[in-house]
């Protein structure tokens, strides 16, 4: 019991100070910087390759959602003024370029008929 008792009784510093205690007598004053260079080396270079990792697991995933419905999703970057506005930009982010002489209604048979298509 005596042990356990003194090993609660260290603080976070004090393990600090024993382990670098131990890593020069384990590596020496002349091999330890060295070390904390491949050490750093090494710590640089996985967060290098996590990085790298996930922008193309990100690039990956939208890749796949383009390839699955490329089409389908409207690209509408804002507020629109009336609700011929917002149907001429959806028409538009399907592809519809001749939709001048159409009316409302007509317009949106056309969208659905591309949606579904």
């Amino acid at each position: 019991m005596e042990t356990s008792s003194l090993l609660m009784n260290i603080a976070g510093t004090e393990w600090i100070i024993i382990i670098l205690l131990g890593l020069v007598l384990l590596f020496g004053t002349k091999r330890l910087p060295q070390f904390s260079r491949s050490m750093g080396k090494a710590v640089g270079e996985f967060e290098k390759a996590k990085n790298t990792f996930r922008r193309e697991m990100e690039e990956a995933a939208e890749a796949a959602e383009a390839a699955r419905s490329p089409s389908r999703i409207p690209k509408i970057t804002g507020p629109v003024a009336s609700e011929r506005e917002k149907l001429e930009t959806i028409a538009n982010s399907l592809g519809i370029d001749d939709f001048a002489g159409l009316t409302d209604e007509q317009l949106r048979m056309l969208i659905s008929k591309r949606m579904t298509s």
